[in-house]
């Protein structure tokens, strides 16, 4: 952690100073061609660039990379100007010439030095296997954002999203937040949501528990919001399937009372002559289970005495705010065949004082929504259903032509 940042604070004050490239090196950047490179150590420790073909501007290395391990790789400034602008800058920043030497030193310390090698041919090739990313993916995601290689940070934080666990997650979770990667972030605050139990366990955790206490009231206040929606978005359905079952159950009242549905399911209707036994068939309820109930209920309704006697009957009430909230709902009052329909419009527009409560406004809003909803929604399978039918029609006489 301590290394990570010292990499990202050494350059604090360079990073952000005018960038501008002098013309030799622009020059040199149109002129060079680059095919193949690949970095392989030498024999004093440091690294050489080897290419299959390459412009005779970059034959000469002007750079020296200084790593963690003191190794020292040659590159050339080209290059490294045209693929990091912090590079650029430091490149032109002037320097002071030691021992006669004519190449300028940069030093990418708080890394390991395969991590800068890894680095530094990504900038000549823009290559990286899944091996590396592996292997030193956390690395080149902060050596990307502190030299500011964009392709280079898209891909680490792709690499390392797909590579983060519960056990490292913590400190993925401190690197994104220093460099600044937001989508890297997030993944590893839903896995702490997901594995809080496994995460609190690990070192990590502690570490910042002791460390990072804001780091780790930001984690809980996220797992307390991720809670919360939660818990919206599941009141939410239920109500939602509390809308739709009510919409049922006005179309299971309009169908019992226009189409006089009084058995549910499969029946059988005998013809006139009963020494006959021609049984004609006819199609189940759409809605079995709201239907049958909902006629039990009517048939209470008839034959209740509590009702009549005045002491009151919960089924009743609760049939009664049906053919209340179908009332609201009906817009054919005059030609509505559901009993007490045409009463309860009445005796809404003469009582204009009586204020209704919001809750029901809201009731019945939501309720006349679900209704539009799945008729919508049948409207649409419908026509599906009609589609494919004219489709598998017009298939078989295409193959009886065939044939």
């Amino acid at each position: 952690r301590d290394a990570f940042l010292m990499l990202l604070h050494q350059l604090s004050t360079e990073i952000y100073q005018p960038i501008t490239l002098s013309p030799q090196i622009s020059l040199s950047v149109t002129k060079a061609v680059i095919v193949t490179m690949a970095i392989t150590a030498t024999q004093n420790n440091g690294v050489s660039l080897i290419s299959d073909k390459i412009s005779y501007d970059l034959v000469e290395t002007d750079v020296e990379i200084i790593t963690s391990g003191r190794r020292r790789i040659p590159a050339h400034s080209a290059i490294l100007a045209s693929a990091s602008p912090v590079l650029t800058n430091l490149i032109e920043k002037p320097r002071k010439i030691h021992g006669g030497s004519s190449k300028r030193v940069i030093k990418i310390l708080g890394v390991p030095c395969d991590a800068v090698s890894v680095f530094l041919r990504f900038l000549y090739s823009h290559s990286l296997t899944d091996k590396e990313m592996e292997k030193y993916g956390i690395h080149l995601l902060a050596l990307s954002h502190v030299y500011m290689v964009t392709q280079l940070k898209q891909r680490c934080t792709k690499g390392v999203g797909e590579r983060v666990t519960a056990e490292n997650v913590v400190d993925v979770l401190q690197l994104a937040r220093l460099c600044d990667a937001p989508d890297l972030y997030l993944k590893c605050m839903r896995l702490i949501h997901s594995k809080f139990k496994t995460v609190e366990q690990t070192e990590g955790w502690k570490f910042l528990q002791e460390h990072d206490p804001f780091l780790e009231l930001d984690i809980l206040q996220f797992i307390d919001d991720a809670e919360s929606r939660k818990k919206r978005r599941r009141r939410h359905r239920k109500e939602q399937d509390l809308f739709m079952q009510l919409s049922e159950a006005m179309e299971c009242l309009e169908h019992i009372c226009t189409e006089g549905c009084t058995l549910v399911g499969p029946s059988s209707d005998l013809g006139n002559d009963k020494s006959t036994t021609t049984v004609v068939k006819i199609g189940p309820c759409s809605a079995f289970s709201t239907c049958y109930g909902l006629q039990l209920l009517i048939r209470h309704f008839a034959v209740c005495k509590k009702r009549v006697d005045g002491k009151g009957c919960i089924r009743c009430k609760r049939m009664i705010q049906l053919l209340r909230l179908h009332s609201s709902i009906c817009d054919q009052s005059e030609s509505c065949r559901v009993p007490l329909c045409r009463q309860f419009k009445k005796k809404g527009d003469k009582d204009k004082k009586m204020i209704e409560d919001a809750n029901w406004k809201v009731l019945v809003r939501r309720v006349a929504s679900a209704k539009a909803m799945s008729s919508l929604s049948q409207s649409k399978k419908k026509k599906s259903e009609v589609l494919l039918k004219e489709e598998a029609e017009d298939f078989i006489r295409i193959r009886k032509k065939l044939m």
